[in-house]
């Protein structure tokens, strides 16, 4: 059963996994690091809100929009004010430095763009020098309803100020793919980016996406923040849409 092309209706999680392991390479210098093991997505079925779509877990939101080739995923806001290092991280990692904490795996999320036809690049680099993420330009947009039940919309930049110029983020994220790290112990293989680099803003080398500029994850030097007034209060149910940019 193959992800591009004839989607089924529910994609096997050992299918991901495969994907995973083939599509995603280890970065040199990462094999004496520990990785986070990703959060359990939770024990039972969640409701399908979007039958009308491929869903890639029982247990999972993310689903596959072929027709529009997006990637839909929901989640939760985790933080409405302060400074942050991603913009969505997997529920249960780093929802204290995020806005959105996603209900899925960034592996998950990563296997669905893979089916959407986008190819992984590669993670910021410092070593000798900054060299920034690359990878295919991936839209980021924010879906949620407000009090009145009205749907709101934007582009997940609106929702980001720059700390330095008070504007919105105005770059886009590029699918660096983040990496497999492989316990020497064990052999236990974990996708890095379910300890939190689903979509960040500062600078990992286990993003999923990254922003292709120098953004510093220095407590001290963070360059972005939640932009005021224009996110929703914490909790409030949203869905992130996911697409390739030009």
């Amino acid at each position: 059963m193959a992800l591009h092309g004839g989607l089924s209706r529910l994609v096997s999680l050992p299918l991901l996994a495969v994907l995973l392991v083939a599509s995603v390479a280890a970065v040199p210098g990462m094999t004496d690091e520990p990785a986070a093991k990703a959060p359990a997505p939770g024990a039972p079925p969640r409701r399908d809100r979007h039958p009308e779509l491929t869903r890639l877990s029982k247990t999972e939101d993310v689903w596959i929009d072929a027709a529009k080739k997006q990637v839909i995923v929901g989640g939760k806001i985790a933080l409405d004010s302060g400074v942050i290092e991603v913009f969505a991280c997997p529920e249960r990692s780093k929802e204290h430095e995020a806005i959105v904490a996603t209900f899925s795996t960034a592996k998950t999320v990563h296997a669905a763009l893979l089916a959407i036809g986008l190819e992984p690049g590669k993670p910021v680099s410092f070593d000798p020098e900054y060299a920034a993420a690359r990878g295919p330009v991936v839209k980021v947009r924010m879906r949620w309803k407000d009090a009145a039940g009205a749907i709101q919309e934007r582009p997940a930049g609106e929702l980001i100020r720059n700390t330095k110029t008070e504007a919105a983020l105005d770059a886009d994220w590029v699918f660096a793919g983040s990496v497999i790290w492989r316990d020497p112990a064990d052999g236990t293989e974990y996708y890095q980016a379910d300890a939190g680099d689903l979509i960040c803003v500062s600078n990992f080398t286990t993003a999923m996406l990254d922003l292709p500029i120098e953004s510093s994850q220095s407590n001290d030097s963070l360059l972005f923040e939640v932009f005021p007034d224009r996110v929703p209060p914490r909790g409030t149910e949203v869905e992130l849409i996911l697409s390739a940019g030009p």
